[in-house]
């Protein structure tokens, strides 16, 4: 049976460790988050030889991190980012060239500096299902946090849920703003449904975070399980319309996308994500804006284009004219041939 690579990682680690009777009591100490909102956000830290540091692992992406934050038990990835730092610190650097099975050796696992962390947010306690990106979904509530190992997801009535509740969920996820609530957008269930009543005014973090009073429904009326849809941070600008332009990434503020590879499926992706026709142009200019860049190694089968251009970045830029990214949509939808 093939073992999860991550998991084999932080076994072999801890067997270099010495400390192999460990491994069925608490494999999970080796790996952790810290220094975020809660266990499940934060910088991502190793722990070899005895001592804490942040990992420096290249190619780290999203599949990977959707490996941490499931062996957590922290659900799945809300966002993953490269931050750089204005100072360098010592860290676990884990080689490119060495398969998983080799991790324990010390041409493997090397002491190293750098001034690049990875910040690593999962969430746990809601989730948008069956929808067309990332922000758009039938909503899902965790109601069995005390439990870690036996996640409970369930529904929302429509009854109960509001537009502050909605846009506490959609910032919880790391989208924008609300811009659809109706119940059964998509798809139904006859599932039990989760039995408070949230009463969020808006400035919460997350949605367990809101005050709730009890509720007597255990189901939902047909058509009544909320769908939500949030706002995407993703748009085209200066272009001779809404479909045409200089594709720009929000994370906090607007800035242009750069890249040095990007096949046209790929954006035809993003054109159909802001409800445009999929026959595209693509091309570069450039640029002495601060951008977004996303991780050459993204993978977009395991992730939208969307989402890999909306979670896996680069803060800063040592290119003096680094070329952004200017698309060009068909303003109508015409099915691909």
């Amino acid at each position: 049976m093939d073992m999860n690579p991550l998991l084999l990682l932080m076994l072999l680690m801890l067997w270099s460790s010495g400390l192999q009777a460990e491994v069925k009591h608490n494999s999970t100490e080796f790996v952790r988050l810290v220094g975020g909102a809660s266990r499940c956000a934060g910088t991502l830290e190793l722990k070899h030889q005895g001592e804490w540091r942040p990992a420096f692992i290249g190619g780290f992406h999203m599949k990977a991190a959707a490996a941490v934050c499931e062996h957590l038990n922290c659900g799945f990835v809300v966002s993953l980012r490269i931050i750089e730092m204005s100072y360098s610190t010592s860290m676990w650097l884990l080689r490119d060239e060495c398969h998983p099975s080799d991790y324990h050796l010390p041409r493997c696992v090397l002491s190293w500096d750098d001034s690049s962390v990875r910040e690593l947010t999962c969430s746990d306690s809601v989730r948008l299902l069956n929808g067309t990106s990332l922000c758009s979904g039938r909503l899902e509530v965790n109601y069995n946090q005390s439990n870690q190992s036996k996640q409970s997801w369930t529904s929302m009535c429509e009854d109960h849920f509001d537009q502050q509740d909605a846009e506490v969920v959609c910032r919880e996820l790391g989208c924008g703003p609300p811009s659809a609530l109706q119940g059964a957008l998509y798809g139904d269930v006859g599932a039990p449904v989760w039995s408070k009543e949230f009463q969020c005014e808006g400035h919460e973090s997350t949605l367990l975070d809101c005050r709730s009073s009890n509720s007597t429904r255990s189901s939902c009326s047909p058509g009544k399980a909320v769908g939500l849809t949030c706002s995407e941070p993703i748009r085209l600008v200066d272009g001779a319309s809404r479909c045409a332009g200089t594709l720009e990434v929000k994370i906090g503020e607007w800035r242009p996308v750069h890249t040095f590879r990007m096949t046209l499926k790929e954006a035809a992706s993003i054109c159909q994500h802001l409800d445009c026709g999929p026959r595209v142009s693509l091309k570069q200019k450039p640029s002495e804006r601060p951008l977004w860049a996303p991780r050459l190694y993204c993978e977009i089968t395991y992730f939208s284009a969307m989402g890999c251009l909306k979670h896996t970045i680069i803060i800063s830029s040592s290119w003096a004219f680094p070329p952004v990214l200017v698309l060009t949509c068909s303003d109508e939808w015409w099915p691909a041939p």
